[in-house]
């Protein structure tokens, strides 16, 4: 934010009819980097939707299903499939009502909510991410030791050896590997998305100070 900076050096330093002039700069260019970033949340969220529905068509599940054997999981997964596509559309209709709004406002005070609405809306978004994330890999997870006959002797020691501990140790094993699994996920969203959030909170703090 270099060229902020100038600005509001300049603004502190010179008089009260420039100070007017500068705090308008301020703001278009508060308003023009704002709806930049939300511009680039809604091109990603775009990018990731196309990205998720390439390897969903390259990676055909209901192949995988019938090699199981596990055609009573496929009805819990096209539900889970389609209601995933229809929120996370919302999601992506958001975002652009987000980034129109941002684009058209013409007031400090409009703009700042603004902001915060975008906001709101991209953390949960991230959350709601990485819930179903979480959800369908503990659905894989299932699905591969009720039906994928590798796991015929796990299933055989948990049932007539020793099921407590084996047990025990599978369901740690699969906890972590999700954690693990789902820890990447927010890694990438909190690089990707978190740092566009919190270019946008630098801004709203400079417009609060506006604002004053």
């Amino acid at each position: 934010m270099e060229e902020l900076d100038l600005l509001k050096k300049a603004w502190q330093k010179d008089t009260h009819s420039f100070e007017q002039v500068t705090e308008v700069e301020i703001y278009k260019m508060l308003h023009r980097k704002s709806s930049s970033i939300v511009k680039w949340i809604l091109v990603i969220s775009l990018l990731e939707f196309g990205l998720w529905a390439l390897v969903s068509f390259m990676f055909n599940t209901d192949d995988a299903i019938k090699s199981l054997h596990a055609e009573s999981f496929e009805i819990y997964l096209k539900i889970i499939t389609y209601v995933n596509y229809a929120v996370v559309l919302w999601f992506i209709y958001n975002f652009y009502r987000n980034y129109a709004r941002i684009s058209t406002t013409t007031s400090t005070k409009q703009l700042m909510q603004d902001i915060i609405r975008t906001r709101k809306t991209v953390q949960h978004y991230v959350w709601y991410n990485l819930f179903m994330i979480f959800i369908s890999t503990l659905l894989g997870f299932a699905m591969a030791f009720i039906y994928n006959p590798n796991m015929d002797t796990l299933r055989y020691q948990i049932e007539h050896e020793d099921g407590y501990k084996t047990l025990s140790i599978t369901i740690c094993m699969v906890l972590i590997t999700i954690v693990v699994f789902v820890g990447l996920f927010w890694l990438f969203y909190r690089i990707i998305y978190g740092t566009l959030l919190r270019r946008l909170n630098a801004n709203y703090k400079e417009l609060k100070k506006i604002d004053l």
